[in-house]
């Protein structure tokens, strides 16, 4: 069983290069897989482990950059590695919207837990939004919110600033950070009732029951798990491995899937080369697998 922990925290980063390298050796030496992100402004991951090495890494994490606590984190569990190996990453932002915040600007007070937030969202009055991409959108998203169907986070602030400034606004994301960005920049341009759910989805899917649940369908996570359901427990949903794109049952059912190759959101749009290449990949995959071995380019999605 592997263990996955998710965590935030804004707070300022001095030496990227020399953090990033010993991270980068520590995450290797404590068998931790995963990604860690850092900039000036603070780090964002999520990294798997077995739990004495999860452990020590959060220890770590908090000597390293002298944390009482982390902004935000979520754990969860795994029968199988979430991760093919780790990463360290140097960003201008941890999440990138062109704006660079620090603790201080954080307001706590408009963090809202789970059964605090189903009473916000059952206003009427209350303009939900899901601050996460289109895809992530349409696998599972919360009654009556919107997305403003935005790819680049960087464009966020163009959907923001057509928003009323006298409605409440509730927003949320998968692990809470693309939320406090958000209502930063919607804090400076006036806004006064902004809200945000405390954890994110994740954190409401662990403690929310599901028939106490205001949430419809699945969470995608950036892991070879895909998705989770209610309790964190494993999804339904699969990647495609020639857009990278999640894919449902109900995709895999369809003519124009094929696997290692296409599905339906990329079969049209590929090339024939494309395909071909692709279906070389798979053979090798296949051929690696019947002879007990893992093959180079092998993804184990689920």
């Amino acid at each position: 069983m592997f263990n996955i922990f998710g965590f935030y925290k804004f707070v300022k980063v001095k030496s990227l290069k020399k953090n990033k390298v010993f991270l980068q050796k520590f995450l290797i030496s404590n068998h931790i897989r995963g990604t860690i992100i850092i900039a000036k402004e603070g780090l964002n991951g999520t990294i798997s482990g077995k739990i004495k090495d999860i452990n020590k890494t959060i220890k770590k994490l908090k000597s390293l950059f002298l944390l009482k606590q982390f902004d935000s984190s979520n754990k969860s569990k795994s029968k199988f590695q979430p991760f093919h190996k780790p990463k360290v990453k140097i960003k201008k932002e941890i999440v990138p919207m062109n704006l660079t915040i620090n603790s201080k600007e954080r307001n706590m007070k408009t963090h809202l837990d789970p059964k605090d937030w189903n009473k916000l969202i059952k206003n009427k009055d209350t303009h939900i939004i899901d601050t996460r991409k289109p895809f992530e959108y349409e696998i599972g998203t919360f009654k009556r919110s919107v997305n403003p169907n935005v790819t680049n986070f960087r464009d966020f602030p163009k959907y923001l600033n057509k928003l009323k400034k006298n409605k409440p606004v509730a927003m949320f994301c998968t692990g809470g950070i693309r939320c406090e960005k958000t209502s930063v920049y919607l804090k400076k341009k006036g806004f006064r009732n902004i809200y945000q759910l405390n954890g994110g989805i994740l954190n409401y899917l662990n403690k929310v029951k599901k028939k106490e649940s205001l949430w419809k369908g699945e969470c995608f996570v950036f892991d070879n798990r895909i998705s989770l359901k209610h309790g964190l427990k494993l999804g339904s949903y699969f990647m495609c491995s020639g857009c990278r794109m999640p894919i449902s049952p109900k995709d895999k059912r369809s003519n124009k899937y094929e696997e290692g190759v296409s599905c339906p959101n990329c079969h049209d749009k590929l090339t024939e080369t494309q395909k071909s290449r692709f279906r070389m990949r798979q053979s090798q995959i296949y051929k690696a697998k019947q002879s007990g071995k893992k093959h180079i380019f092998q993804k184990e999605f689920k």
